[in-house]
């Protein structure tokens, strides 16, 4: 899932998890998954109901930030913006700030609510569960609203933290399935029961200090990928099965940014190089594809599929997001019995309209290029996903910048921008 952040960092010793629920409520909650944060379409009264459809989270006046307790003296100054990431399945998005939070609505754009504390504390990282009230939040930046060690479950419908998690070292990242909650530190990530919060599994990697993880949504199968214990290697969990570990070494140069289809069957890697997109079988590790992003050495901020695995999204320092063409066989895997021998994947390249002239040209030749591409205008990390609607991408950056873009997957080339917002300043 697309995320960028700009956690301060704290100095902690170990990493030893402490869980504890603050309410018994979170469990019903996720039950009614009906419960969702888009506003209602008429002024019906809500009556809150434990069964009501209608939605839990208020849609709250930006003035105010439907806080009760709010002060005109806090709108003086711009809120910092800290943290940026796109929810599940890429239909909302929320923005930690340096005064709370905000949850916004892709398609139309709209802020839905915002909660911005008494104490203007920082959060640097939040994290939905799809559209239900339930969030993860992390304090961040110089004044930040909860302790940087602690992972705090806030409940919404309550405006409260129901829960909390607790470690001895910094929280670089977190991640949440309706059944699961993964929490990653710079050297260990833990996966929660999400119901009770008990501890199920403890992973150790190498150095984490961006909080690289990724983990399929689908129901019925729970992929998790994060950074294994050496340079360019990862490591695939799949919980639904007994087979052991699967481990990837998917670059020579370290790992810089990763992510999963939505049904964790295909897994995108990017060293930090920034050249090369790898396209890999979650299942057996075989390299099914290799695009390119460009050939001078770039930052890669995120990359995201399509739902359907058939586009591939590309974001980096260069200030382009590229798209790529992904192979229809990728559809298939499940049909696929054979792979070639683990010893040749680093070798194994996907073709081009110059393939047959390998081994003669450089690789850079032969090598697959995006399909389409988007230039941003300012300078900033932005994260993309695609759009609900057809062949559309939509593209948020740290300076409060909101683009939708659409490609031509015939045609190819410069995408047309369809819109754009700065959900830092409305209006």
């Amino acid at each position: 899932m697309a995320t960028l952040s700009s956690l301060s960092s704290t100095a902690f010793t170990n990493s030893n998890p402490n869980s504890k629920f603050l309410s018994p409520m979170l469990q019903p909650y996720l039950e009614q998954q009906q419960q969702q944060i888009d506003p209602p379409e008429t002024d019906e009264e809500d009556d809150r109901s434990p069964h009501s459809n209608k939605p839990i989270m208020p849609n709250m006046s930006p003035s105010t930030g439907g806080n009760p307790n709010y002060n005109s003296s806090m709108d003086r100054s711009p809120a910092a913006l800290l943290h940026v990431s796109f929810n599940q399945d890429y239909g909302c998005f929320a923005t930690g700030t340096s005064r709370g939070f905000r949850i916004y609505n892709c398609d139309p754009f709209r802020e839905i609510f915002r909660r911005d504390f008494d104490n203007a504390g920082g959060i640097g990282s939040v994290e939905m569960l799809f559209r239900c009230n339930i969030l993860a939040l992390v304090g961040g930046k110089d004044n930040p609203q909860y302790p940087l060690n602690k992972v705090m479950i806030w409940d919404d419908h309550q405006s409260r933290c129901i829960g909390e998690l607790s470690f001895r070292s910094e929280v670089r990242g977190v991640r949440l399935r309706r059944d699961r909650i993964v929490v990653v530190l710079e050297h260990k990530i833990f996966v929660y029961n999400f119901a009770d919060l008990k501890l199920l599994h403890q992973i150790e990697t190498i150095a984490n200090p961006k909080g690289l993880c990724a983990v399929s949504q689908a129901s019925g199968s729970f992929v998790l990928v994060c950074p294994g214990l050496q340079k360019g290697q990862l490591r695939v969990e799949h919980y639904a099965s007994e087979r052991t570990s699967k481990f990837i070494l998917a670059h020579d140069s370290r790992i810089a940014c990763f992510t999963l289809s939505q049904d964790g069957q295909l897994l995108a890697t990017a060293s930090t190089k920034g050249t090369l997109v790898r396209i890999f079988n979650t299942h057996d590790g075989t390299l099914l594809q290799e695009v390119r992003r460009g050939a001078d050495r770039a930052e890669i901020y995120c990359l995201s599929f399509s739902s359907s695995a058939q586009w591939l999204a590309v974001s980096s320092d260069k200030g382009t997001v590229h798209v790529f063409s992904l192979k229809s066989t990728l559809g298939n895997l499940r049909s696929e019995n054979s792979s070639p021998p683990e010893s040749d994947l680093a070798r194994t390249t996907s073709g081009s309209s110059l393939s047959f002239m390998k081994g003669v040209l450089p690789k850079y030749f032969s090598s697959e290029w995006s399909v389409a591409q988007f230039r941003l205008l300012e300078p900033s990390q932005y994260v993309v996903a695609f759009g609900h609607q057809k062949n559309t991408v939509v593209i948020l950056g740290l300076d409060g910048s909101f683009y939708r873009c659409k490609f031509d997957p015939v045609t190819g080339g410069e995408m047309t921008q369809l819109e754009y917002h700065n959900f830092l300043k409305p209006g």
